[in-house]
């Protein structure tokens, strides 16, 4: 599977927490844009990944989507009111380390 899009995705296990943790940063080309060409570059990826989570028959691979997907839903009214500086990384917990969906999802992935 290749993810393309405007985000980088991985997932790292924090060792001094023992938490797993999604990271999520903002490429270098969105992070020029203007606002607006930034949202709808983000709208536009999140319905190519709705797209793709439906097209898809592996059902840890659709979940990890729709995942990314959620987040991206929560940080978009933000993303609008200009409120998150694009060169920071988003990370969100996902719990105790252990395997997920977004593990599978990017097991193997090529990030473009």
């Amino acid at each position: 599977m290749e993810i393309q899009g405007p985000l980088s995705i991985s997932i790292n296990d924090n060792t001094d927490t023992g938490i797993r943790e999604l990271h999520l940063g903002f490429k270098p080309a969105i992070q020029q844009m203007p606002v607006t060409q930034r949202v709808q570059t983000i709208k536009e990826y999140a319905t190519d990944l709705q797209a793709q989570s439906q097209q898809t028959d592996d059902a840890a691979n659709q979940q990890g989507m729709l995942l990314i997907l959620q987040v991206i839903t929560q940080i978009l009214p933000h993303m609008e009111a200009d409120e998150i500086p694009m060169e920071e990384t988003i990370i969100i917990e996902l719990g105790e380390s252990q395997a997920n969906p977004i593990d599978q999802l990017l097991r193997g992935a090529t990030l473009k």
